[in-house]
C-alpha cells in the first residue's frame, strides 16, 4: 500500500506544485481584476456582503503583531500579507506584494473609497509601499510597521493624507 500512497502524493505535488504565478488566478467569486478567473458553478456573496465579510475578518486581526514578510495571525503580518490573507479567506486571490496588489482591481478616486477597498500609501504620495483595507471613506485597517500591531487609522490623519497614492476596488 505504501507505493500507492507515495504515487498519490507525487501526483498531487505535480498537479498543484507546478502552478505558475504568472498563470491565471482562480477565484470563486466575481473576477476582481484582469487575469482573474471565476470557478464555474461556485458563487460568493454579492459585493456589499462580501466587502462586509472581508472587513469583519480584517478587523478580527487587530492586535496581531507586525512581522516583515508575515502572512498569518500567529506569526504576524506585514501590510500586504494581511491584505492577501484576509481576501484569501473569502476566496479572492490577490498577489503578495504591495506593488503587485496596486496593479490589481479597478482604480477609484479617494472620495469614492468604500468598505473593503484597498488604500495605498507611499513616500510623498508617489510609488506605493504600504496597503490597508478601507473600513469606510475615512478609516482603514492595516499592519503598520515593526513593533506595532494590526490597527485602525484615519485616512485624513496628516501622516496618511500626505502619503496617499491611490485606491483600488477588487470586490466588484
Amino acid at each position: 500500500m505504501r507505493p500507492a500512497l507515495s504515487f498519490i502524493g507525487v501526483a498531487l505535488i505535480a498537479a498543484f506544485g507546478s502552478a505558475c504565478a504568472s498563470g491565471p488566478m482562480v477565484l470563486t467569486g466575481p473576477a476582481p481584476f484582469p487575469g482573474a478567473v471565476r470557478v464555474p458553478g461556485e458563487t460568493t456573496p454579492a459585493a456589499p456582503e462580501l466587502a462586509k465579510a472581508i472587513l469583519d475578518t480584517a478587523l478580527a486581526q487587530r492586535g496581531a503583531p507586525y512581522r516583515l514578510g508575515g502572512s498569518e495571525p500567529r506569526g504576524g503580518f506585514d501590510c500586504s500579507g494581511l491584505v492577501q490573507y484576509v481576501f484569501a479567506l473569502h476566496n479572492v486571490e490577490l498577489p503578495r506584494t504591495v506593488a503587485q496588489q496596486y496593479k490589481a482591481g479597478e482604480r477609484i478616486k479617494r472620495d469614492d473609497v468604500q468598505r473593503g477597498d484597498l488604500v495605498f500609501f507611499g513616500p510623498s504620495g508617489r510609488t506605493p509601499t504600504h496597503v490597508g483595507i478601507a473600513i469606510d471613506g475615512g478609516t482603514f485597517v492595516h499592519a503598520p510597521d515593526t513593533g506595532a500591531v494590526v490597527r485602525v487609522e484615519r485616512l485624513d490623519a496628516d501622516y496618511w493624507k500626505k502619503r496617499f497614492t491611490g485606491a483600488k476596488r477588487v470586490v466588484l
